[in-house]
């Protein structure tokens, strides 16, 4: 089952713009691990599942995974060879709307490495730059 609101006040969104910083959900508030968006971009919740997926075979249920996003923009499409008017298109899939500094996922309960490896593939399922975080960083 897709990722995707149970029930929205308004069934089609407008678009909004892609800019700025995320000031909320921009820290490690839950694990001890984090990835975390370096650029704007709509996730997909196919793309945010994907990524999921990737995070915990790798953990092979060892840890502890949570999912700071959630898709809950509908992105509308008009069918194939339609012609312009009669009205905005059906909602064809949701997205989250991410800005550059947030957190996406968060891990605890595995060694840092595990971590650093799990989180790598899960980037490589998303269409942004991220970058590994850590809760405690070490002293260099």
């Amino acid at each position: 089952m897709p990722l995707m609101p149970a029930r929205v006040k308004y069934r089609k969104n407008q678009r909004g713009r892609r800019k700025g910083v995320a000031y909320k959900g921009a820290t490690i508030a839950f694990g001890e691990y984090g990835l975390q968006a370096l650029e704007n971009c709509w996730l997909t919740n196919i793309q945010i599942e994907a990524a999921r997926v990737a995070l915990t075979r790798h953990l092979q249920r060892g840890g502890r995974v949570w999912l700071r996003i959630f898709p809950d923009k509908a992105v509308t499409k008009k069918a194939a060879e339609t012609r312009m008017g009669k009205g905005k298109g059906a909602v064809d899939h949701w997205v989250a709307v991410i800005k550059r500094g947030r957190m996406l996922f968060e891990i605890e309960g595995t060694p840092e490495g595990v971590a650093k490896e799990a989180m790598r593939l899960a980037a490589h399922k998303l269409p942004m730059r991220t970058r590994f975080l850590t809760r405690h960083p070490v002293n260099v």
